[in-house]
């Protein structure tokens, strides 16, 4: 499956592997990733498609929102993933 804009993905590489973000936008071969704590909207990080891995195509508000070019904040985009832990069944926070 192929990751694209509003997607969950993990990160497989780096000091932030094994962290889930949501995807702010695409570039050729790279996303920009943020999770609102670390990684805010206003700086987003950029990695490379291939240390990505998709989770999950998320179909929510903030997704929608993010999808649609709407302004999304750090709050929403916490509470996005948080939900998310939580409907997986996954404990502990992000």
């Amino acid at each position: 499956m192929e990751i694209d804009t509003a997607d969950i993905v993990i990160s497989l590489n780096g000091r932030d592997k094994g962290k889930r973000f949501f995807v702010i936008s695409k570039e050729e071969n790279y996303a920009f990733l943020c999770d609102g704590k670390n990684r805010r909207v206003e700086k987003p990080k950029r990695k490379k498609l291939k240390h990505l891995r998709l989770e999950s195509h998320d179909t929510g508000r903030t997704a929608t929102k993010i999808k649609n070019g709407e302004k999304v904040t750090n709050s929403e985009i916490r509470r996005s993933l948080a939900g998310y832990l939580v409907a997986t069944g996954e404990k502990g926070g992000m």
